[in-house]
């Protein structure tokens, strides 16, 4: 049961991740051109598109990967709930 649990944990950390390096390489002027950025690009950028279509930039500043990261974690926690009560761990 633990197993389960550790892995989605993981999972969504994983993607935590692969969307703070995407925010990190648009600060790097040719770091979008990689074959790296765009590998990330196409894991990323259709859950970030979400975000950025309901949310406008303020100028230069585009605030919706923050926002998507603190909706990827309320995410995580409604999938972990609903988990743990599938499985059995919580009453």
């Amino acid at each position: 049961m633990n197993v389960v649990y550790e892995l989605v944990h993981w999972g969504f950390y994983l993607y935590y991740i692969l969307i703070i390096i995407y925010i990190l390489l648009s600060w790097v002027p040719q770091a979008r051109e990689t074959p790296i950025a765009y590998f990330l690009a196409r894991l990323v950028e259709p859950y970030l598109s979400i975000f950025r279509n309901l949310i406008p930039p303020f100028g230069m500043l585009d605030i919706s990967p923050i926002v998507a990261l603190i909706a990827l974690h309320f995410m995580e926690y409604g999938v972990l709930y609903i988990l743990g009560l599938v499985i059995g761990w919580l009453a």
